[in-house]
């Protein structure tokens, strides 16, 4: 096959530094639209950005000759580096070390899309630990919690 081809949805969450409560609506929807615009410049499309107070949910395409941790890497450190540019109470501002990134199929992409969109709703009656904690379940992922919640 002389072409190839790839069409890879990745569903990405990671927080705040130690979930420090800063993105606010003054700044969410303009961290969103950097976001997408990182995403889009890098070469994977963003399909949907939303947030909740201290954490991030990014449904994206992923480039064909890009690496997931390539991805994060600029999308996180991109976004901090502006972030810290909208206030001095975003001075010391810093997204978590790690991340969580998870395959989403093609039939699954419209949910994902609406988990995403109802983040507010969702958290009013779940933690960003325990969403986080179920994701690993759903995706059998194992993990040493003392390096997760940083």
């Amino acid at each position: 096959m002389p072409q190839s081809l790839a069409r890879l949805h990745i569903h990405l969450i990671f927080s705040t530094k130690n979930r420090e409560p800063l993105l606010h609506d003054a700044v969410r929807d303009s961290l969103h639209r950097y976001m997408a615009t990182i995403l889009q410049n890098f070469g994977c499309p963003p399909v949907l950005i939303n947030s909740v107070a201290d954490h991030v949910h990014v449904l994206f395409e992923l480039g064909r000759t890009v690496a997931v941790s390539d991805a994060v890497e600029e999308v996180k450190k991109t976004s901090s580096k502006w972030i810290k540019t909208q206030g001095n109470e975003f001075a010391a501002f810093a997204w978590q070390a790690g991340y969580g990134a998870f395959a989403v199929s093609e039939s699954n992409v419209a949910a994902v899309r609406e988990y995403i969109a109802g983040q507010q709703e969702h958290h009013r009656k779940k933690s960003f630990q325990e969403e986080y904690r179920a994701f690993l379940e759903r995706h059998q992922i194992t993990c040493d919690e003392r390096y997760v919640w940083d």
